[in-house]
């Protein structure tokens, strides 16, 4: 074999001490570590990435105060990565080079399916050791711990053979022992299908079954294995949404990933009043009704952590159409230092969400991240002699120290009722999931304007215009200059894959729009597609972000009545930069692309 030395790595990233060994690149920190042989080594591995021109200097530097800046809990490896200045395969590569160890682009065609089986099934996945082949009585493994000279030795043992390793990312050796080992929480949707019996879905399931774990189903009956595949495939995958659609002839079931709708299967449709009938039991739906919409929960442990799953029911003409939405906990709470904002933005946002009465609104399309900016806001002031309460619809993950009340519009318990009630509970901070009536915005005005912290969302296009979406509602001008601290408007656009980052020559009408706002030439970036992004381009999404903090002559203004176009000019005057031109840093900085963000910022 002669591994690849790719430009493209996924495990350990960063290199070890005489004292330990690596771990994967997910496990945030290297155990085993000292930190003067890491600081040395460290910048061996920086020089080596710099000589072989996978860096430049200003970027190394960039990434080691970075590093400095979260005080080391992360190795330099795993900060270049998310920096994107060079990817997981590089990293590997470069370490693998500095150990005397060949690197390896390992995939299911390179690896001999007859070898696995001389490793143990819960050694090979426990430690993510993927035998390749074996030749001479030689077994050669891939490993993404080329350092770990305990995992070598424990392999020989295991397998009675001499061991010769190959370094490879931990991404990669997961996708081939899958191919080759699924665990047992993936279901094999060919098998599946296997199972079926078509004539057995003209009658609906009437018995509900308990859920406990997505894992502990996968032996039951095919259509339960069929939705706990989709259910479970679509967490993995970081969908947002599912789509489960019945049409004349078929059923399709589509997966919401990044932003996008991408289709997952098409079941036989004789299945879709069987799927339908198990997805409402697992939500407590009432099975027997299928004439008008329904909502409803289910609450599932997969992998060890909790996922919400929020279940839509619509009849259509040829059977009820579901749309799950993922609530997975996991992603909701982020650092206001990661959420992707300018460092000058994080420190205006700071100061605004700590003011100690007012109104601080969040505004974005459906879908756009407000809850998780709110949420991220929440999590950065809570102290424990703080009172901080929020009305939601629904709760979307649990905040600790926190107290979090959903609404129920059916039993009277609205926005504003539970604002009127939370405000004789003795609030210093209150979240309102949102403002979309007057009736929520004239009790949230009068919280703001009597001592309170309120934070909420609107609806609206750009932050200026929330002024006058509250004034629109029946809010006096006046009262909104009073009350008013700040504007967030935010998007999700798509990221580059770094898998397949590459530099490209952008006509000129897209580098002058790149240009007029960040100044000066500069080199645009896409992906080419690849396996990992589904040939799209694009992995993961990233906000950009619009601050709107008026001050006295913006009051003054909104006190007055002044249009919507008078504010915006008068923001643009007094410096706000917009959604597009925050937008086109981000293009500049190799993150998104030219397109995502104009079709983002569109209005």
């Amino acid at each position: 074999m002669t591994p690849e030395q790719p430009n493209t790595p996924s495990g350990p990233i960063g290199p070890p001490s005489a004292a330990g060994s690596h771990g994967p690149l997910n496990s945030g920190g290297l155990p085993g570590m000292v930190s003067t042989t890491k600081h040395a080594v460290r910048m061996q591995l920086g020089d080596m990435l710099v000589e072989d021109d996978h860096l430049t200097r200003e970027q190394l530097t960039q990434a080691l105060e970075e590093q400095a800046a979260g005080g080391h809990s992360k190795l330099l490896g795993e900060v270049l990565v998310e920096l994107g200045f060079v990817s997981e395969h590089v990293v590997m590569a470069c370490l693998a080079k500095s150990y005397g160890v060949p690197f390896a682009r390992v995939t299911p065609k390179l690896a001999d399916p007859r070898v696995i089986d001389l490793l143990p099934r819960d050694f090979v996945d426990g430690q993510g050791v993927l035998p390749l082949f074996c030749v001479d009585e030689v077994l050669t493994v891939a490993v993404s711990e080329p350092a770990n000279l305990f995992l070598v030795e424990e392999t020989e043992r295991l397998c009675q053979k001499k061991v010769q390793i190959v370094a490879s990312t931990s991404q990669d050796i997961r996708a081939t022992l899958q191919a080759y080992l699924p665990s047992a929480n993936v279901f094999v949707i060919d098998e599946i299908y296997d199972d079926l019996d078509v004539r057995q879905f003209s009658v609906v399931e009437t018995e509900a079954l308990d859920l406990g774990a997505l894992e502990e189903m996968s032996g039951q009956s095919p259509v339960v294995k069929l939705v706990n595949y989709i259910l479970y495939q679509a967490i993995h995958e970081r969908a947002s949404d599912i789509h489960i659609e019945p049409d004349d002839h078929r059923c399709r079931v589509r997966y919401r990933v990044d932003g996008r709708l991408i289709m997952k299967l098409c079941p036989p449709y004789q299945m879709q009043p069987a799927v339908v009938s198990r997805v409402k039991i697992m939500a407590k739906m009432d099975i027997s009704e299928r004439r008008v919409p329904q909502d409803g929960d289910i609450h599932v442990v997969i992998d060890g952590r909790p996922v919400d799953l929020r279940v839509s029911t619509m009849p259509g003409k040829f059977g009820e159409k579901v749309v799950v939405r993922i609530i997975d906990t996991r992603n909701s709470i982020i650092s206001v230092d990661k959420m992707g904002m300018g460092q000058e933005v994080v420190q205006q946002w700071r100061s605004v969400i700590q003011a100690s009465n007012g109104m601080v609104l969040v505004t974005g399309p459906t879908g756009s991240g407000k809850s998780t900016t709110l949420y991220s806001a929440l999590a950065e002031i809570s102290t424990d002699e703080m009172n901080l309460s929020t009305v939601e619809n629904p709760v979307e993950a649990q905040l600790p120290g926190i107290n979090q009340f959903q609404i129920n519009e059916k039993a009277g318990f609205s926005f504003a009722h539970a604002l009127r009630s939370l405000l004789r509970q003795d609030p210093d901070v209150l979240m309102v999931g949102e403002i979309r009536d007057l009736e929520t915005a004239t009790v949230a005005t009068q919280a703001a304007l009597t001592g309170h912290l309120i934070l909420s969302t609107l609806h609206t296009n750009d932050s200026v215009s929330a002024v006058t979406r509250l004034v629109n509602m029946g809010i006096e001008p006046y009262l909104v200059a009073a009350m008013m601290r700040g504007v967030l408007a935010q998007r999700l656009v798509r990221k580059i894959c770094p898998h397949c980052r590459e530099p490209y020559d952008a006509d000129e009408a897209t580098r002058q729009t790149v240009a007029a706002v960040v100044g000066g030439d500069v080199e645009l970036q896409h992906g080419q597609g690849c396996a990992r992004c589904r040939g799209t381009g694009y992995a993961g999404r990233l906000g950009i972000f619009e601050l709107f903090v008026p001050r006295d002559q913006m009051l003054q203004r909104i006190s007055a009545g002044a249009s919507l176009q008078e504010l915006k000019e008068l923001a643009q005057e007094m410096g706000l930069r917009t959604l597009r031109d925050d937008g086109m840093h981000k293009v500049a900085a190799g993150l998104t692309t030219v397109e995502e963000v104009l079709r983002a910022s569109a209005v």
